[in-house]
């Protein structure tokens, strides 16, 4: 078959820099990233060194303030580097939305203080950071967590067990809620746990379906004591921040979606222009054409949805039902384009020869992480009808 190299994806983007920064991601991508992604996620290899190299050019804070080593990118930006980099590899470009997710509560809700000692690290130097929410008892019902922060003089004593956490057992450090109040939402505070405290431990990590080289693990906390200068926000605050921080979690994982539908698009192209059958490319056959087009089209649908939403987000307007529609869209399509493209490379399509394979396996998990897609399905009907009758 011939090599059908693909084109990169034609991006509108705001400006000058933007555009040097997409060249940077590609040429990174290229070089870095791409090569060895199927070798090191069939090895469950986690490429941290690819992560120091992210953090050392500047991708691992782009959406921050520059005052703390941040990128001041606006989102619109910063979600299409989620996306080249997913393309090429989903552990890095979800690793990166969830090191962005772990940073966004000091960036948005520390005080001026916090944000001077530890933002500047968490951002550009060099460290890496994992996202603490969910419990083995709680996932879709994150309010109901049961990881326990009792108040002792001036440190909090954080004891629970934390479930699924990405990058957990790796994590420099951990954004984490935890029950300090009474029950229900306004009983939870957030908190700034450095990955090295005393009493904390990850267990072995989850065998999955796909994103192998990513480490998901639970991560117990015995006793853990954290100064109350690591508190961030209000006491009880802690889960309106995390609604906050999901709002533009989603828009991560909405990104990195339509990366990894771009990937199985470009890879059944490929193969559809090269592999030939009764004389002729499978591409001139009109089932598989049509099967193209309509990959394509959601691909383009699901980049443009996820965009409106960033601006919403850029301009400072709401943006909570659109990063729900987003979330829902763009992983359901990945999930179809992946499977379609499995499909259309048929029998090797089911094979580790090619990526397609993995794409799919990839493509299930996002339609579950940072909400599933049933949970996004309930917000939008909320913003569309209002809350559910009781």
């Amino acid at each position: 078959m011939p090599d059908r190299a693909p084109q990169p994806v034609d991006r509108t983007l705001p400006t000058e820099e933007a555009r040097d920064l997409i060249a940077l991601v590609r040429e990174i991508v290229q070089r870095e990233i791409a090569p060895r992604a199927a070798e090191e996620e069939e090895a469950g290899r986690f490429p941290r060194e690819l992560f120091s190299l992210l953090s050392e050019s500047g991708l691992l804070g782009l959406p921050y303030d520059s005052e703390y080593g941040g990128g001041d990118q606006p989102y619109e930006v910063y979600l299409q580097v989620l996306e080249e980099l997913a393309a090429a590899r989903l552990t890095v470009g979800l690793g990166v939305s969830v090191h962005s997710l772990a940073c966004h509560a000091l960036a948005n809700y520390g005080t001026k203080e916090q944000r001077g000692e530890y933002l500047a690290a968490m951002l550009g130097g060099g460290l890496l950071g994992a996202y603490c929410l969910s419990e083995p008892s709680s996932g879709s019902d994150a309010a109901s967590l049961r990881t326990k922060a009792e108040r002792d003089g001036d440190d909090w004593v954080i004891t629970g067990t934390k479930a699924w956490i990405t990058h957990g057992g790796v994590a420099d450090f951990y954004t984490v809620l935890a029950r300090s109040g009474g029950a229900g939402a306004r009983g939870i505070s957030a908190f700034l746990v450095p990955g090295d405290a005393e009493g904390l431990s990850a267990a072995a990590p989850e065998k999955k379906m796909g994103m192998k080289g990513s480490p998901t693990a639970q991560l117990h906390f015995d006793g853990v004591r954290v100064p109350d200068a690591r508190r961030i926000g209000d006491e009880g605050q802690g889960f309106a921040i995390a609604l906050s921080a999901l709002d533009s979690g989603r828009l991560g994982i909405a990104a990195c979606a339509i990366g990894v539908a771009q990937a199985a698009l470009d890879e059944s192209l490929d193969y559809a222009t090269g592999r030939r059958q009764f004389g002729r490319p499978i591409a001139d056959f009109q089932g598989l054409r049509f099967m193209l087009a309509d990959m394509a089209t959601k691909v383009e649908a699901g980049r443009a949805l996820y965009l409106a939403a960033a601006r919403l987000r850029d301009r400072g307007l709401p943006f909570s039902k659109e990063a729900a529609m987003a979330k829902l869209f763009c992983t359901d399509t990945a999930m179809q384009v992946a499977t379609d493209a499995v499909q259309i490379l048929g029998g090797y399509g089911y094979t580790a020869d090619f990526p397609v394979e993995r794409l799919m396996r990839e493509a299930k998990v996002l339609q579950i992480v940072e909400g599933t897609n049933q949970i996004q399905r309930m917000v939008i009907a909320r913003h569309l009808a209002g809350p559910e009758s009781r």
